[in-house]
């Protein structure tokens, strides 16, 4: 019997997804036990819901079958945008209905989509919203209309209103206020009075966080940093929500929404939706598979550098035909590992400090140094928002005085290694997280399928009256399956 090699087919890859809430001077001092609770339990339902979505087929239409329709499970893109809609529909969260006020006392929100691959546009932004319920579904739109905007072949949007002209997103990355708006209208979205935005907490973090300027500024301390965007004492927004899904076709997308910075200036854009700053996602190849935990031969025994037995061919041929699955059986490695091509793939999306993301080019720099570094994706996270990363050093001596440099990313990484022949030797994926504050919102599924919520880290003495942090849960409860 000969063997042949196997056409290589695209791996399935299992579906992975962490969300986020905000980062920043969390304390358990300043949080309490009781708002500990609502967080976490807003955060177990959420990624348990998204979660659930994620791995549950839906129904598609199919022109090319007989049968009126298939199922598949859902889109990267889809996952994770559900997700931060959930997360934009909770209070608890500066973002959609819990967003921020700027210091005129107004709702102006932001929201951003990237995929590492298979949307033409990539990644887009949009700012300035004062209408859109949900941003998120709008930075959604956009990048689903990216080719056949760029291409000049999507159908023309309605301006007969008499007002801004605006026949599509164009080849738009970032689309701001009134214009966007207008897409948003066209799409279909929900729109709704600004009061929608209007929580009393917001409104009472925006009044306090004045006032106290005021005050401070008038005994002469404003040399300490005092600003009505953030506070030593109290937890002012300054972050984001976000999610990172990805799904059985290996794609990783970002999805991050938010209502900007405490007490910011009316129209200022932060890093959420700006392309590099906020949030990335990419994809790209290497030789061999340099950032491996393991051997290969450790989870396949017909793997290894040196064979102590060398089986003919024939043999081999029967092995394959033998073994009940493909992925169990590729032509066995001879010798040097640049025989295998690594595809990797990370998503990361950011909270904190917006304007330290900017200047630090923070999501971008997660992925550049993974990349050109060849580092695993988790500690070239660490090196940019860990303790004393580089979003930390970009505050330099103001560090812990304005709020500068604060904030943490949460992401993933897929990475899928081939054989000379293409065909699929290892999947893994990685889960990734860091700040260097107080505290993060957080919340993921992981490999097993259970479900994790942390806002402070594993090393942190909490009060035993936060119950729950970091224990492991079954999604199935949180998002209210029938078990």
């Amino acid at each position: 019997m000969e063997y042949k090699p196997q056409p290589s087919s695209p791996p399935r890859v299992q579906p992975r997804l962490i969300i986020h809430g905000g980062a920043g001077n969390i304390t358990p001092a300043s949080l309490g036990p009781e708002l500990y609770a609502s967080y976490r339990s807003s955060l177990l339902t959420i990624v348990s819901k998204a979660h659930t979505y994620l791995t549950t087929p839906q129904p598609q239409s199919n022109s090319n079958s007989t049968s009126s329709s298939c199922s598949k499970l859902p889109s990267a893109l889809e996952a994770a945008t559900y997700a931060v809609t959930l997360l934009e529909d909770n209070p608890l969260f500066n973002s959609g209905h819990g967003a921020v006020f700027t210091r005129d006392g107004i709702n102006e929100l932001e929201a951003s989509v990237m995929v590492n691959r298979g949307q033409a546009k990539r990644g887009v932004g949009v700012t300035g919203l004062r209408h859109v319920r949900n941003p998120i579904l709008l930075a959604k739109k956009v990048l689903e209309h990216g080719e056949d905007d760029l291409l000049g072949r999507g159908k023309k949007l309605d301006n007969n209103d008499g007002g801004l002209n605006v026949p599509s997103a164009q080849g738009h990355t970032l689309i701001h206020g009134p214009t966007a708006e207008k897409l948003a209208r066209q799409y279909g979205l929900e729109m709704v009075d600004p009061s929608y935005f209007f929580t009393q907490k917001r409104w009472d973090q925006h009044i306090r966080g004045l006032e106290r300027e005021k005050e401070q500024k008038q005994d002469g301390l404003d040399a300490a940093g005092v600003s009505a965007t953030w506070s030593k004492i109290e937890y002012l927004p300054q972050g984001t929500v976000g999610a990172v899904a990805l799904d059985e076709e290996g794609v990783i997308c970002v999805a991050t929404s938010t209502g900007g910075m405490t007490n910011k200036l009316t129209g200022r854009i932060g890093d959420t939706p700006v392309v590099g700053a906020g949030f990335w996602a990419e994809e790209w190849t290497e030789e061999g598979d340099p950032t491996s935990p393991h051997k290969i031969a450790s989870r396949n025994p017909l793997y290894s550098p040196g064979p102590a037995v060398v089986l003919s061919d024939a043999l081999k041929g029967l092995i394959a035909d033998c073994l009940p699955s493909p992925f169990l059986y590729t032509p066995a490695h001879q010798g040097s590992c640049g025989e295998l091509t690594t595809t990797r793939s990370i998503g990361v999306s950011g909270t904190g400090n917006g304007d330290s993301f900017f200047r630090t080019a923070a999501a971008r720099t997660v992925g550049a140094i993974a990349r050109y570094s060849v580092l695993p994706s988790t500690v070239a996270l660490t090196k940019v928002a860990g303790p004393s990363g580089e979003l930390q050093k970009s505050a330099e001596d103001r560090w812990g005085k304005t709020g500068e440099g604060e904030g943490g990313i949460i992401g993933l990484e897929s990475v899928v290694v081939r054989d000379a022949n293409g065909n699929v030797v290892e999947t893994r994926s990685e889960i990734l997280q860091d700040y260097n504050c107080g505290g993060m919102y957080r919340a993921w599924i992981d490999e097993e399928g259970v479900a994790y919520a942390r806002i402070f880290r594993k090393d942190q003495d909490i009060p035993t009256s936060y119950i729950g942090e970091g224990e492991p849960e079954d999604p199935r409860v949180w998002s209210g399956e029938k078990i």
